[in-house]
């Protein structure tokens, strides 16, 4: 926990406000974060939250910055959506808000610290994030693990979480399956086979350890099958006959459509001869 507010602390250090001065803001007046990383919020979890509130009121202030607009909303939200979500529940018309000078690149920091180290962030969820920190500021994976107090390695590897698909993020998520698990799944490229590999983990309750000896055996499976077929292609006897064959179907298909091709076939020797003609149509 120590650790945690540390990091909170180098943010706000950079907000040129101060910590202690606490406003009283209308919650009609307050906008979501548009870089909130957080998509899933437990109902059930902002109900106790509400409960909590209604006995003892709002014992961390909500993080706010002004915003300029011509909209009905004077402020973004920060830090707190779960403390906002409960209080609009329980009919609360204003807010305590610790009021911040930010630029849009600590907004989003603020935002994702705040949700991963006090409400336990999905990481599918802190994958995303650290890929609009990416994507909309410029941020490094470096960077990113610094001012998350991570190792680069981590930030790369929840990163490539997002090749899953939103339907495969989902199906893990929904099944509690650990990054590790999600990790294992990433070595399998095609699409078919990862999303039956996920049913068989999710269906037999597999560990790791389960999972990944699940997903070597079944690439395994994968390139001895891709060697069995380009075997077979290998073993496959081109003859003149076969050959010809294959441009007459080709041809009567073609002449099946348009009355443009002909062709004309005629024996030289010991070869055969065959002339494609593609008439120019009228224009």
């Amino acid at each position: 926990m120590k650790k945690n507010n540390r990091m909170l602390d180098r943010l706000f250090d950079r907000t040129h406000a101060s910590k202690e001065k606490v406003w009283q803001i209308e919650v009609s007046r307050i906008c979501p974060n548009t870089a909130q990383p957080r998509q899933d919020f437990d109902s059930d979890a902002i109900v106790k939250l509400a409960d909590s509130i209604r006995q003892y009121g709002i014992l961390q202030p909500l993080t706010v910055r002004k915003i300029d607009g011509e909209g009905e909303y004077d402020y973004e939200l920060i830090a707190g959506e779960r403390r906002l979500r409960a209080s609009k529940m329980l009919g609360l018309q204003a807010v305590p808000c610790i009021m911040v000078d930010v630029t849009d690149e600590v907004s989003a920091e603020l935002a994702l610290v705040e949700n991963m180290l006090r409400e336990n962030l999905g990481m599918f969820e802190q994958a995303a994030a650290f890929a609009k920190l990416n994507e909309r500021h410029g941020l490094t994976q470096e960077e990113i693990a610094k001012k998350m107090s991570l190792s680069q390695s981590a930030v790369a590897n929840k990163m490539r979480l997002l090749k899953l698909t939103p339907e495969e993020r989902k199906k893990i998520g929904d099944a509690g399956l650990t990054e590790r698990h999600a990790r294992a799944f990433l070595r399998i490229s095609n699409p078919t086979t990862r999303m039956s590999a996920i049913s068989r983990v999710i269906k037999g309750k597999l560990n790791v350890s389960d999972t990944e000896k699940l997903v070597a055996d079944l690439l395994g499976a994968e390139r001895e099958n891709g060697k069995k077929q380009t075997e077979n292609k290998k073993n496959v006897v081109l003859t003149a006959d076969l050959v010809c064959s294959n441009i007459d179907r080709y041809v009567e298909k073609l002449r099946s459509v348009s009355d443009l091709v002909s062709v004309d076939k005629r024996e030289v020797g010991t070869d055969t001869v065959i002339t494609l003609t593609v008439k120019k149509g009228v224009s």
